[in-house]
């Protein structure tokens, strides 16, 4: 049946009920869900503790009293709390989501960007050899990983922070490790596409995804990173959506995982969809219009159908994703999706 749904706070203290949203709190922050639990087992049983977003910084807890949920905000909202790291909580009321009629996933799914026509993306099959693959594999494995809700992640040059979805300019982590040499030696290829494409890249994102876990719709931050954007796919497959939001109803930077689901059932006659397959080892450019104004987003899927193919995504996908941290204000002629002019 999977895990309950529930829904964000929509401001003020809302409805009582026996689930809590609770924010700064989470793997993320170094709290395990073991620890929140045995925390907030203190006011009454509680039923289960719930990544709220994909951030790691924010949990729902789901009792089975109302009373234990009431007693718990009262002492634990705005107030630092010794037994989780001295660290002060946001609390809220949350409902439990009755559901939500699921979007239609039939769709054609391309094998190339020729046939996917989104204008600014790119894809490159076997942009690294199967030994290449293999090699970096073992790179990223060899370095620390951080967890957050549903996957693992590593940051280099600097830090991407789920929590405001910008990076901290500031705070430089040091050069692109040198197993990445070889991909950055190779991007130039993509300038043969089109000649405009800024291959220099200061930013590098490792995500590991473990199977059925995805990506939530999005565009990258505009006011965190530059125009350009490769993304190399290892280990295993899985298909990118591209979704275009007619004005008024796209999805906004900050949007939360549960709210993106929910605004895409309501406004699901209000977009274009397209869909690209991501073969192991395929390099993908998101850039211009593609990058600026269409959201992309991984269905959370074990299996997908390509063409008249079911493809499995196997125990792990691993993706490279080298961007470059914007200094300044985007300035792009996609104003109503950019939160430097909005």
């Amino acid at each position: 049946m999977g895990l309950p749904r529930f829904t964000r706070p929509k401001g003020g203290d809302g409805e009582s009920s026996p689930n809590l949203y609770v924010a700064n709190c989470g793997p993320a922050v170094g709290l395990s869900f073991e620890t929140i639990m045995s925390v907030f087992g203190t006011y009454g049983e509680v039923k289960g503790v719930y990544a709220a977003d994909e951030s790691g910084t924010r949990v729902i807890v789901s009792y089975y009293e109302e009373s234990s949920a009431q007693a718990a905000l009262k002492e634990l909202d705005g107030h630092p709390c010794a037994n989780l790291g001295g660290r002060s909580l946001h609390i809220r009321y949350s409902a439990q989501s009755l559901g939500k009629v699921k979007v239609n996933d039939t769709i054609a799914v391309s094998t190339s960007a020729s046939d996917l026509k989104v204008p600014g993306v790119y894809l490159v099959h076997d942009f690294v050899t199967a030994k290449e693959e293999e090699e970096l594999l073992a790179a990223v494995d060899s370095q620390p990983w951080q967890h957050l809700a549903k996957r693992r992640v590593q940051h280099y040059g600097y830090e991407f922070r789920y929590d405001i979805r910008n990076v901290n300019t500031k705070q430089y982590l040091g050069d692109l490790p040198s197993f990445v040499s070889p991909v950055l030696g190779r991007i130039k290829m993509f300038q043969k596409f089109d000649s405009s494409v800024d291959v220099c890249v200061d930013q590098l994102t490792v995500n590991e995804y473990p199977p059925g876990v995805g990506l939530s719709p999005h565009i990258d931050t505009h006011s965190a990173f530059e125009g350009s954007i490769f993304s190399l796919s290892l280990a295993g497959p899985c298909i990118m959506e591209f979704r275009l939001y007619s004005k008024g109803v796209w999805l906004s930077t900050y949007t939360s995982s549960f709210d993106a689901e929910e605004q895409i059932c309501e406004n699901s006659s209000n977009f274009l969809r397209k869909a690209i397959y991501l073969p192991p080892r395929s390099m993908l450019l998101l850039s211009g219009e593609g990058r600026y104004a269409w959201h992309h987003y991984i269905p959370h899927h074990k299996v997908d159908k390509v063409k008249d193919s079911e493809i499995r995504r196997g125990p792990r996908r691993v993706s490279l994703t080298l961007r470059k941290v914007r200094k300044g204000p985007c300035q792009c002629e996609f104003p109503q999706y950019c939160d430097s002019q909005n």
